[in-house]
């Protein structure tokens, strides 16, 4: 029997930087969600987030490098998390990305990648021991090759 691979949840600050730059950490970490080891999970409101970031800030081009990163990746697309998680999880970060946090907890993710360091790398969240391990793209791709060596 195959071993399950690692849920990685993806922030959608990692598919915008991947979506303007496929030489970048942000899409090197999609490449690696992508392999036998791990598997990128979000959820719909994370992807519209991200979709609606590059048609407002960006252009066509990296709209349309998006959905072919996504098609690379196949994400696990989870289930929106429950209000309740939500709003347990408004008590750790800022409301509007309570979601994010919520959806990776609710997939029991053993990541959470993010370039929001502002809201998600906080030290009362770093301290919140927390089952999912918050990181910046560069840390989880450190982390990969820790753990190979």
């Amino acid at each position: 029997m195959a071993a399950r691979r690692v849920l990685v949840f993806l922030d959608a600050s990692v598919l915008v930087a991947a979506s303007r730059s496929l030489t970048g950490g942000s899409a090197l970490v999609l490449e690696v969600c992508s392999g036998r080891r791990f598997r990128g999970a979000l959820t719909n409101r994370v992807l519209l987030e991200a979709r609606k970031n590059i048609s407002l800030k960006f252009g066509e081009e990296e709209l349309v490098r998006l959905y072919r990163l996504l098609a690379a990746l196949d994400p696990e697309m989870v289930p929106a998390p429950p209000l309740e998680r939500i709003r347990a999880c408004g008590g750790l970060i800022a409301e509007k990305d309570a979601h994010v946090l919520a959806g990776a907890l609710e997939c029991k993710a053993g990541y959470l990648v993010t370039l929001d360091r502002r809201h998600f790398l906080t030290p009362a969240l770093l301290a919140a021991d927390l089952p999912t391990r918050l990181l910046t793209p560069g840390d989880f791709l450190r982390e990969v090759v820790r753990q190979q060596s």
